[in-house]
């Protein structure tokens, strides 16, 4: 394996990763507003369950956006040319999500909460669905011309296989979501939860297994059945394990899922890392081979930055697990305090 392929690989773990994390963390952000509807309580439980993990999940972003930047910058600079507007959205959904989290607490008013609530429901649904769709349009192919620019705007990424993408996170990250808040939780919210994964199961494996075949059938490999297979086993699996009350089992089942979804967007796109679709001769690839372009950085930068990426990223991985250990346990309604918040007259003076 060379430099360039195994730095591709890596991208891939990257947001194979992000997607699986940050997958519930705006599928609890989109569902905020529903299970906790009228409940204030419920609503803090509800976001009590990512509460400790959300920003440490938002890192494999930053890793996985460093890491394609310094690999592939002629990847990261042309990708940026033609999905300015729509990595802008989700980059703002991101901070008004982020905000809304820290600073819903700080003040005891309804009308302030209100408020951080839209902030965080709409900072998970914009990103759940821009992210399908970007990368679908990366794997389709974009308008990619000689000069390394994307040639189009942001409606042009609206095409049917764009937006099915699109829907097939939005989905998918509602599904984990709600499986994860039944994982987190008891009593009153978990049965809420496991409701909602009932009305989510069938819509999300129609349309994960509809995404999933198109992919495979106008842009994957021999190898990418595996990924595709392991897909819907990985459904079939939360969704018997959910109605069984399992949700261990259920949330490893939306994880896999989720992970080998992102293995077949990867698998499809390489040795590809932006196709076009004006001549095959302008296409990124990772390593320039039959005549087009390479978007990798130079032999010497790879060489160091892999040393790091070895030294580093086990570090990172055993502390996140050690995180995800020490809040592993359930919250219910019970066990959340009166709220500290100042009052708003006392915030405006």
């Amino acid at each position: 394996m060379s430099l360039p392929e195994f730095w591709f690989l890596l991208i891939a773990v990257l947001f194979t990763g992000y997607f699986v994390l940050e997958g519930f963390d705006f599928g609890v952000g989109m569902l905020l507003p529903i299970i906790g509807r009228g409940d204030e309580v419920k609503k803090r439980v509800v976001l009590n369950t990512i509460g400790p993990v959300w920003d440490g999940n938002e890192v494999w972003l930053l890793t996985g956006g460093g890491a394609m930047f310094a690999a592939f910058p002629e990847w990261y600079a042309s990708l940026f040319s033609g999905f300015y507007l729509a990595l802008l959205l989700i980059l703002v959904g991101l901070i008004a999500r982020a905000c809304a989290i820290e600073w819903r607490g700080k003040i005891n008013d309804p009308r302030w909460r209100n408020w951080c609530d839209i902030g965080i429901a709409l900072g998970s649904w914009i990103p759940a669905l821009a992210w399908g769709l970007a990368f679908a349009n990366i794997v389709h192919g974009v308008q990619l011309n000689e000069h390394k620019r994307i040639e189009g705007n942001l409606f042009d990424l609206l095409n049917p296989y764009g937006l099915l993408g699109g829907l097939t996170t939005l989905l998918l990250f509602l599904l984990h979501g709600a499986v994860f808040i039944a994982l987190k939780t008891g009593n009153d919210v978990r049965d809420d939860a496991q409701r909602i994964i009932r009305l989510l199961f069938v819509p999300t494996a129609v349309v994960v297994a509809a995404f999933g075949i198109w992919t495979q059938l106008a842009y994957g490999q021999g190898w990418t059945w595996i990924p595709l297979v392991l897909a819907v086993i990985g459904l079939v699996v939360a969704g018997f394990a959910a109605s069984q009350g399992r949700d261990g089992w259920a949330f490893t089942g939306t994880a896999v899922t989720i992970a080998a979804a992102t293995v077949l967007l990867f698998g499809s796109l390489f040795p590809d890392v932006l196709p076009s679709t004006i001549n095959d001769a302008f296409s990124l690839t990772v390593d320039g081979r039959d005549g087009t372009v390479s978007a990798s950085s130079t032999h010497y930068t790879l060489v160091v930055m892999s040393w790091v990426a070895v030294a580093l990223v086990p570090v990172v991985l055993v502390y996140q697990a050690w995180t995800y250990w020490v809040f592993r346990k359930r919250l219910t309604m019970e066990q959340i305090p009166a709220p500290i918040g100042l009052p708003m007259q006392t915030a405006k003076s």
